[in-house]
């Protein structure tokens, strides 16, 4: 296939029509495929893709269905104004219209800045663009990523369809049982607003010949941001958190770290095959392995501390042209003995209880745990006057989806202690709120034989956490398949 190949819009199949989905998944298909088959090919006459009907209209559907939907940018425009306006089909209309006049140009992102959990002063810098950036945005997304999809790594789990944080968990609990026990606990300063525009438009120039989709992107980089004190600042460096395209560009531009450390793994590298890593240590020589979640990465090596040491500068001089510096006060050489924190896990080498023998353990780590309960006390304070249904809501979806992202760890005898926090609180609570006395709880919450019944309100029963199965998460490694490898016309 030869190398700047435009892509050929009149493959898609015209004859019967075809529902928006399937239409951009055949699409999606199509790109992956020949980005898969082909790796030096750069895409050109993409830009007729990203305004498509079709794409812009699941772009806009997947914006409303985010929860950001109900967040205005700095137009004051929701989601909720586009349908009770002028409507979608209108609004969609006027912004392909825009887009393929070349008149479309993104307005700056609202600041919104939000503390960092258990960091007093420490604060994280969210940008909210404006509905129409964030179609537009989620339209490249869905040209883009199939194409890049096709060239990302195994070892980076963040933001990548079919992938989760739980897969970059067992893959440092599947290497750290098989001797990957130095740990490169690595963290980036301030990634999202430092890392440099001209090296993230070289790489995406690796892939994509189209003008016009470069120049969008970008606009989006250099769009500029409105502070919460109404001033416009520009963005020479970085791209703003919250934006649907950030995620994508910074796996774009980190795939040099991946590629950097990965290339050993590669057929007919020196780590390609169990012998050759064996013969590497048998020689005194290191092995590792990274594991990647966006801009949060560990390096597990099998080796010694020196070793270790060694990669970090490495590293260092990697990150450097992307704009990038590694904080020199989180970044930090541990043994898994000593235990380190990830993702909110934390991941220790210990012996088992009772036994000599020793294991990787993953555990539930103690920020998550407090926040978890910063949580709970804020919503029932003594200052609390929601109804206790409301409250109960709240406090069930809280642990619901806590208790879901962490139930594969070590955590039964958690889930316990932290079901007791939580009844503990909600009862101390209701007992303030009501004036109630002991007995009038337990002639509440406990049935004819005097067993405790769950707490509830208006028909809202208290979430127990103890009912969560906990369950180790199966490691998956290379079997994790994207979502367009099997579907699709050739």
């Amino acid at each position: 296939m030869p190398k700047d190949a435009p892509v050929n819009i009149g493959a898609w199949p015209e004859a019967a029509p075809q529902g928006p989905y399937r239409r951009v998944s055949e699409m999606q298909a199509k790109l992956h495929r020949w980005a898969a088959a082909d790796s030096g090919r750069r895409f050109d006459d993409l830009f007729n893709l990203v305004h498509d009907p079709a794409t812009l209209l699941v772009a806009f559907d997947r914006v409303a269905g985010n929860r950001g939907a109900r967040t205005a940018g700095v137009d004051g425009v929701r989601v909720a104004d586009v349908h009770d306006g002028t409507g979608v089909p209108c609004f969609l209309d006027d912004l392909r219209a825009r887009l393929k006049e070349g008149t479309f140009t993104p307005l700056p992102v609202r600041e919104h800045l939000i503390a960092k959990p258990g960091r007093t002063g420490k604060v994280r810098r969210l940008g909210i663009p404006t509905v129409a950036d964030r179609v537009v945005q989620a339209a490249l997304k869905l040209v883009l990523e199939p194409i890049f999809e096709a060239d990302f790594l195994p070892v980076s789990y963040g933001f990548r369809p079919n992938r989760r944080a739980q897969d970059a968990i067992a893959e440092i609990h599947h290497f750290g049982t098989r001797g990957y026990r130095w740990v490169l606990d690595a963290d980036i300063e301030a990634a999202f607003d430092t890392i440099s525009h001209p090296a993230v438009m070289d790489r995406i120039r690796d892939r994509i010949k189209d003008k016009r989709v470069l120049a969008l992107v970008k606009a989006f980089l250099k769009a500029g941001i409105m502070t919460e004190l109404g001033e416009r600042t520009t963005t020479g460096t970085g791209t703003p958190q919250g934006g649907i395209l950030s995620p994508l560009i910074f796996n774009v531009a980190m795939g040099v770290l991946d590629e950097y450390l990965h290339r050993p793994w590669r057929p007919g590298g020196t780590m390609s095959t169990c012998q050759r890593r064996a013969s590497r240590r048998r020689t005194g020589s290191p092995t590792w392995r990274l594991v990647r979640y966006c801009d949060d990465f560990v390096v597990l090596v099998h080796g010694n501390r020196d070793d270790t040491l060694a990669l970090h500068q490495d590293l260092a001089a990697v990150l450097a042209p992307l704009g990038l510096r590694l904080s020199p006060a989180k970044t930090q050489v541990v043994h898994m003995a000593e235990g380190f924190d990830f993702l909110g896990f934390h991941i220790q080498w210990r012996r088992k209880r009772g036994t000599g023998q020793w294991y990787v353990y993953t555990f539930i780590a103690q920020g998550p745990i407090r926040a978890l309960k910063d949580k709970i006390r804020a919503l029932t304070g003594r200052t609390s006057h929601q109804s206790p249904a409301r409250v109960l809501i709240r406090l069930n979806q809280i642990m619901r989806g806590w208790a879901a992202y962490f139930k594969h760890a070590v955590c039964k005898h958690t889930f316990k202690a932290l079901e007791r926090f939580v009844w503990r609180r909600v009862i101390g609570w209701w007992m303030r709120l009501h004036r109630w006395r002991w007995k009038d709880i337990r002639r509440r919450f406990t049935d004819s034989t005097g067993r405790w019944r769950r707490p509830s309100a208006d028909g809202i029963e208290l979430f127990d956490l103890r009912a969560v199965s906990v369950r180790r998460y199966r490691y998956r490694g290379y079997s994790i398949r994207g979502p367009w490898t099997l579907s699709g016309p050739a």
